[in-house]
C-alpha cells in the first residue's frame, strides 16, 4: 500500500483529500502544525490514517524520509508568495510531490525544478486543483476538433460558506489591486487583480441567478493561451454569492492601486472576521462556467460547460484532482519531471468524482453569428473578402495598421471631440483595434499610438448601433461591389430619440485597396462642420500561438 503524506491534511480541503486518498487505497499520513488536531481527525474516521506534526516552512528531507512515504501532497495553502522549499525537500527525500496551488507564479514557475525531478526519477506537479487542473480538462474537451479558439472565459462563484477560509481570503487579498499579466488583444497586457467586475447569470439548475465576479490572478492566464490553436484570449473571474464581500475586494483593489495601502493582505484578519460573522448568510450552491468561442471550418461556435454544486458540495471540486493524479502516477501514466497539472488528468476523471456528490454539469454548443452578418443577412456575403474578414468577430478579433487623423477648427467641435475621446490630429499614427464580442455585443477598443477610444456596437433590427456613453447612433449598412457604406440615419440620448436634422453627418466607408482593408470615417455636425475624420488601413492579427510567457515570468 502506497503511503502518502498530506500536509494540511485536516484542513478544509486537506481533510477531503485525505478521505479520498484513503478510499482509493492509499495509506495516509494526516500532517499539519498541530499533531493534536491531526490525531483528532484520524480518530473520527476509519481507514489507513496516521497523524503527524509537519510544518511545511521548516521541514527537511531527513524528516520526510522518516515516514517511509511514496508521495507528499501540499494542501496547506495559501501559495501566493511561497518558495519551493517543500517540493525540493521532497525531491531530496525521494518522494513524488503534488499540491493544490492556484498561485500564478508558483504554479507556472514549477518547471524550474524539472531537471532536479527528472534526475531523481520523481514527478513534481503543481496546481492539482480547480485551476489549472479542472479548467484545462474542461477546455481540452470544449476545444476538441476546433480549427482555432478565439476566447476562453471562465467564471467561478463559490457559496459564502465554501469561501469562508483564512487561506482563500488571504490568497484573494494578495493580488487585489496588484498588476497581473493577461493575454488578450493578441499580446500580453497588464490588468489588475480584483478589477473588471461583471455580473454573470448561471442557469445550470433551470433557475437563473446572478452573481458578481472579478479578475483573479491565477495560473490559467499564462498557461492556457499557448495550449490551443489561435492563442485565445483568456479571462478568469471569481466571486462569492454575497455582493458585499465582492465589493470589499473591489474597494481593497482600489486602495492598493492608489497606494493608500501597500498590500491587501494587511486586511486579512478583519476580512476573515467579517466572513465568519456572515457565514450563516447565503445558501449552499457554488457554480462554475467555462465558455469557449472558436471556429470550425468557416463557422463560429460557442461551447459552454457549467457546473452547479448543491448541498455545500462545492469545496469537494478542488480536491478531486489529487486522488486521480496520484492514481495515474501509481499506474505509471505520469512520468518524472516538474510541471503544472494542466493536461495530466481528463474531465472524465472529474466526472467519476462528481457522481456520488450533489454536483451536476451540463455542456452545450450553439452557433455564434457575427454582428455584421446578423445585421446584413445575405448582403454580408457580397462584401469583399478583406472587409468580411474584419467583421468576422466571434469572441475576439484584433487588427493593426495606421491612421491619419484630421480635426475640425471650430471650438465647439473641438470640445465635442474631447468629450467623445476622439484621437488627436496626426499622420501615420500606429493603430491597434481590439474587437471583443460578448452576448452578441461588440466592444471596439481603438488605440491610436496610446490614445484609447472605446465604443460598443450592437444590432437594432436592421441597423447597426454604435454607443458612445449615453449617445447611440444608428447606421444603415449597404454592400457595394468593392466597399461597405455606412449611413448614419438616427440617433438617441439614452432611450430618447433625437431630431434627425441635428444628427451628425457621418457617411463612413470601408473599402479594399491593394487587397487591404481601408476605412474612412468623417464626422461633422450641422453649423459646426468637421469634428474629426480618421482614415487608414488595418490587417487582422492571426496568432497561431501565444508568446511562451509574459514579461517578468521566466
Amino acid at each position: 500500500m502506497k503511503r502518502v503524506i498530506v500536509v494540511g491534511g485536516y484542513g478544509g480541503f486537506g481533510a477531503r483529500i485525505s478521505e479520498l486518498l484513503s478510499e482509493r487505497g492509499f495509506a495516509v499520513v494526516v500532517a499539519g502544525r498541530s499533531e493534536e488536531r491531526a490525531a483528532a481527525f484520524c480518530r473520527a474516521r476509519e481507514g489507513e490514517l496516521t497523524p503527524a506534526a509537519i510544518d511545511r516552512s521548516e521541514v527537511d528531507a531527513d524528516a520526510l524520509q522518516s515516514f517511509g512515504a511514496w508521495a507528499l501532497v501540499d494542501a496547506a495553502g495559501p501559495f501566493q508568495g511561497n518558495d519551493y522549499r517543500l517540493p525540493r525537500a521532497c525531491i531530496a527525500a525521494g518522494l513524488h510531490y503534488c499540491d493544490i496551488a492556484d498561485a500564478r507564479e508558483f504554479v507556472a514557475g514549477i518547471g524550474a525544478l524539472d531537471a532536479e525531478a527528472r534526475k531523481a526519477g520523481l514527478a513534481v506537479v503543481s496546481g492539482a486543483s480547480t485551476c489549472p487542473a479542472l479548467t484545462a480538462a474542461v477546455c481540452d474537451r470544449l476545444a476538441a476538433g476546433l480549427d482555432r479558439v478565439a476566447t476562453i472565459d471562465i467564471v467561478l462563484s463559490a457559496s459564502n460558506r465554501a469561501a469562508a477560509s483564512p487561506a482563500i481570503t488571504r490568497a484573494v487579498l494578495s493580488y487585489a489591486g496588484k498588476p497581473m499579466p493577461l493575454w488578450r488583444s493578441g499580446m500580453w497586457e497588464t490588468a489588475t487583480g480584483g478589477s473588471e467586475w461583471r455580473r454573470v447569470t448561471f442557469d445550470s439548475d433551470g433557475r437563473p441567478y446572478r452573481r458578481l465576479a472579478g479578475l483573479c490572478d491565477i495560473p490559467d492566464h499564462v498557461l492556457l493561451p499557448g495550449r490551443y490553436p489561435g492563442a485565445p484570449a483568456i479571462g478568469f473571474r471569481a466571486g462569492t454569492e454575497i455582493g458585499l464581500q465582492n465589493r470589499a475586494v473591489q474597494w481593497t483593489a482600489w486602495l492598493v492601486r492608489r497606494g493608500i495601502i501597500a498590500d491587501g493582505r494587511r486586511l486579512t484578519v478583519p476580512a476573515h472576521l467579517v466572513q465568519r460573522l456572515m457565514r450563516g448568510i447565503g445558501g449552499e450552491r457554488s457554480a462554475m462556467r467555462v465558455e469557449l468561442t472558436g471556429w470550425l471550418g468557416g463557422s463560429a461556435v460557442r461551447r459552454k460547460w457549467e457546473l452547479l454544486a448543491r448541498n455545500g458540495d462545492g469545496p469537494w471540486v478542488p480536491c478531486l484532482a489529487v486522488p486521480a493524479l496520484l492514481a495515474r502516477l501509481r499506474d505509471g501514466e505520469i512520468g518524472p519531471g516538474a510541471r503544472p497539472a494542466a493536461g495530466l488528468i481528463d474531465l472524465a476523471d472529474y466526472e467519476l468524482g462528481f457522481a456520488p456528490l450533489a454536483i451536476r454539469t451540463t455542456q452545450t454548443e450553439m452557433p455564434c453569428v457575427p454582428l455584421y452578418r446578423r445585421v446584413m443577412g445575405e448582403d454580408f456575403d457580397r462584401l469583399p473578402a478583406a472587409i468580411r474578414a474584419m467583421h468576422e468577430v466571434a469572441g475576439e478579433l484584433n487588427a493593426t495598421g495606421e491612421a491619419r487623423i484630421a480635426r475640425g477648427r471650430n471650438p465647439i467641435g473641438r470640445l465635442i471631440a474631447w468629450l467623445f475621446r476622439f484621437p488627436p490630429a496626426g499622420t501615420r499614427i500606429p493603430l491597434h483595434v481590439r474587437m471583443s464580442e460578448r452576448d452578441g455585443v461588440e466592444t471596439w477598443t481603438r488605440t491610436f499610438d496610446g490614445h484609447r477610444m472605446r465604443s460598443e456596437l450592437s444590432a437594432r433590427g436592421d441597423r447597426l448601433v454604435e454607443r458612445f456613453g449615453p449617445f447611440r447612433f444608428g447606421f444603415a449598412l449597404r454592400a457595394a461591389p468593392d466597399s461597405l457604406e455606412m449611413d448614419l440615419d438616427r440617433w438617441w440620448c439614452g432611450p430618447l430619440p433625437l431630431p434627425r436634422a441635428l444628427a451628425p453627418k457621418s457617411p463612413a466607408r470601408e473599402y479594399v485597396e491593394g487587397k487591404r482593408f481601408h476605412f474612412d470615417v468623417p464626422i461633422a455636425l450641422p453649423l459646426i462642420g468637421t469634428v474629426v475624420r480618421y482614415r487608414g488601413w488595418l490587417d487582422p492579427v492571426t496568432n497561431e500561438k501565444a508568446d511562451a510567457a509574459p514579461p517578468g515570468l521566466a
